[in-house]
């Protein structure tokens, strides 16, 4: 892998593979980061790292650079809470070890999902299988693709709006570490911590400064501001904060292929952002064309 370059040029810091709940490979990614114009994209795959062999492959041919990173599922009480976690070392022993007891978790958070819904619904574990990538970590998106196929929803976004979402009954939450230990393993792994689409829920539900603190003085390096599902009432007190906190802002699309609306590059990093974070992170290297 390259050493990283002083500077960077724009790039979309979220984006998902086959290897979670995305519907395209690691290596089409590259490609369609390509066609969007992109100097580079991190793929981000749920507890994952299992992808960034396939996307590496391809940056000599897309020409498109590679920062390795992964999307740490984290708990605050009842509140999914998701650390975007940059060139973390995928061999880190406390880190292997939560991720795999996360993806175990969702595994069987999965299958229960499955079996309380087919109570009520035609649906069955292989018709969830059908919709998973050989190798990919079963979840909520792929149960989703499963309604869909069943005709029990249009679309993704309808099962997540309807059969999937919470006042259902259905769903469960896995299990995840706190997002204060989830920053200090990402920092322990030589990795860069950012707090994913902390404004999907709106300003009221933003980040309190007092839990903030703890997460900036245990390493976070900055906030996902420019996300397309941020509400808009969210962002200005989200810059506010990283003003506050001396925090980075980053933009990312959270591109899934065709399981999401959103758009590759869309949303994207700031060159200079960019390159502070291929200078800090030391767990692995960002590859290079």
């Amino acid at each position: 892998m390259s050493d990283a370059p002083a500077t960077a040029g724009e790039a979309d810091l979220h984006t998902h593979s086959t290897v979670s709940d995305g519907t395209e490979s690691p290596a089409r990614l590259l490609e369609q980061a390509a066609n969007a114009g992109l100097w580079g994209i991190a793929l981000t795959d749920h507890d994952s790292t299992s992808g960034w062999a396939e996307a590496a492959a391809a940056v000599p041919r897309t020409g498109v650079a590679l920062i390795p990173g992964m999307e740490l599922s984290t708990r605050e009480g009842y509140m999914s809470v998701h650390l975007l976690a940059y060139l973390i070392d995928p061999l880190d022993a406390a880190l292997v070890d939560k991720t795999a007891r996360i993806r175990e978790s969702r595994l069987s958070r999965a299958e229960d999902i499955v079996r309380r819904i087919g109570r009520d619904y035609p649906l069955s574990w292989d018709d969830v299988l059908a919709q998973t990538a050989e190798g990919a970590t079963i979840g909520r998106p792929h149960i989703a693709d499963a309604l869909v196929a069943r005709g029990h929803a249009t679309d993704r976004s309808a099962a997540f709006a309807s059969i999937l979402h919470p006042q259902w009954g259905y769903a469960r939450p896995h299990y995840a570490p706190d997002p204060l230990e989830g920053v200090r393993l990402i920092r322990g792994a030589g990795g860069v911590p950012v707090l994913a689409h902390p404004g999907t829920r709106g300003a009221e539900q933003v980040v309190p400064p007092r839990r903030l603190r703890q997460l900036v003085d245990a390493g976070l390096f900055g906030l996902e501001v420019d996300h397309p599902e941020n509400r808009a009432d969210a962002k200005p007190r989200l810059r506010e904060l990283a003003a506050r906190f001396g925090l980075e802002i980053t933009g990312s699309s959270d591109y899934h292929g065709t399981g999401k609306p959103n758009r590759l590059g869309e949303c994207r990093t700031a060159p200079d952002v960019t390159s502070k974070i291929l200078a800090e992170g030391t767990g692995t290297r960002a590859v290079l064309p």
